[in-house]
């Protein structure tokens, strides 16, 4: 196992309305204080035709992170990559590995909204398989110098990317994965299982078992980094971290819900429409910091996870509010897990 690592995912996120000159400055802002305080990472997300929210383009946004803050790992956070062709992806993405000098983390996952399917003349049927085809192929372009191979909808023949990543053999690769199927998938097809930040232990406990039953189905040992994201809020009191923080991870919620997210989740756990109570309990690192300690302990010790994605951002919250929490997890929580371990 690699030692505690830190990531800060961004999802940029706003009202429709609201000045997303005046967030991006923010944004920034939050991302080098990021790398001032020791944060390994910076993860930023993907959706599209987002209503009723706006946010900012993922590759983009990546390639500016990487001058503002050049020590930080820049994860896909994920790429929906069902909806892509791969040639493209394989070399968008390489040039950023190129460009940050080998800080790319390729993470994709299937998606879950007919908006977007829609958008870019595909379907939920034809996901997978999707899916499967395109990380092949990238796997392949970034490693084979001609590559020949027909997909459904797309033809390789005898092609050479025009740009290769700087890392080798590739970037490290993580699935995103909520149903059993893809948990699966990320332990067969990538070097980790980025676990989601919706369900709960119960949930990822028995999934677990599922991804190193598939791992040793695959002849293939347990990662030595095992990524999970949580949606956080962290405030000197607990009671201070739910008056602050209700209003927001409400709001988020409910934004998922009307997105579809719960029927990508398995269906022992698959309601997000519950009240703030229910939602918060064992999904989200929340409270003091002693508990935000304990929770972050429990979930290493019980599963693994060794790099906690951090969602400390939500809808339109202030960004006063947001350079807080990090602030106390750099501050606080940090030398306490450390401690603890």
């Amino acid at each position: 196992m690699c030692a505690m690592d830190y990531g800060m995912f961004i999802r940029s996120q706003y009202n429709m309305g609201d000045d997303m000159v005046a967030r991006f400055g923010e944004l920034m802002e939050q991302a080098r204080l990021a790398e001032k305080l020791g944060f390994a990472s910076l993860l930023k997300g993907s959706h599209y035709a987002g209503a009723p929210l706006q946010e900012f383009q993922q590759l983009p946004f990546l390639s500016r992170v990487m001058t503002e803050c050049p020590s930080l790992r820049l994860v896909t956070g994920i790429v929906l990559l069902s909806l892509h062709k791969p040639l493209d992806i394989a070399e968008q993405l390489a040039t950023i590995d190129v460009m940050s000098n080998g800080k790319l983390t390729f993470g994709a996952g299937l998606g879950y909204r007919e908006v977007e399917f829609q958008g870019f003349g595909t379907t939920q049927s034809e996901r997978v398989q999707r899916f499967e085809e395109n990380l092949e192929a990238i796997v392949r372009l970034w490693t084979e110098d001609n590559v020949s191979m027909k997909g459904s909808h797309f033809t390789l023949d005898n092609v050479t990317t025009s740009m290769k990543p700087v890392q080798k053999p590739r970037p490290p690769i993580w699935i995103g994965a909520n149903a059993d199927g893809a948990v699966r998938r990320a332990a067969t097809m990538s070097d980790t299982w980025f676990i989601n930040p919706h369900q709960r232990m119960e949930t990822i406990e028995r999934q677990m078992d599922v991804y190193k039953r598939a791992l040793d189905g695959a002849g293939k040992p347990f990662p030595d980094e095992l990524p999970l994201m949580r949606e956080l809020f962290v405030a000197p009191t607990r009671k201070e971290a739910e008056e602050l923080a209700r209003p927001y991870l409400e709001a988020k919620y409910k934004v998922y819900h009307q997105w579809g997210q719960d029927k990508a989740m398995p269906k022992d756990d698959a309601n997000l429409n519950l009240d703030f109570d229910d939602l918060a309990r064992d999904r989200f690192l929340f409270g003091s910091p002693n508990e935000v300690t304990e929770q972050i302990v429990r979930f290493n010790k019980t599963i693994g996870a060794n790099h906690f994605i951090l969602g400390i951002h939500w809808v339109s919250m202030p960004n006063n509010l947001v350079l807080d929490m990090m602030n106390i997890m750099a501050e606080q929580v940090f030398p306490q897990v450390e401690q603890a371990l």
